[in-house]
């Protein structure tokens, strides 16, 4: 999966996380810590940041 897939599905997922919070399916309390729970899915992807040797 490209960069560009993975930040999408993340953006997707967030959204209909908070579009369910907004409708009153999942508590908002849940809502407000999906970001926290994406967190290791991110870590996990790996540094795009890292400096490369020439």
């Amino acid at each position: 999966m490209t960069r560009i897939n993975e930040a999408l599905l993340l953006g997707f997922v967030l959204i209909g996380i908070a579009l369910l919070a907004v409708v009153d399916v999942i508590p908002e309390q849940v809502a407000q810590y999906a970001p926290l729970a994406m967190v290791p899915w991110i870590i996990r992807r790996g540094s795009g940041c890292t400096l490369r040797k020439a």
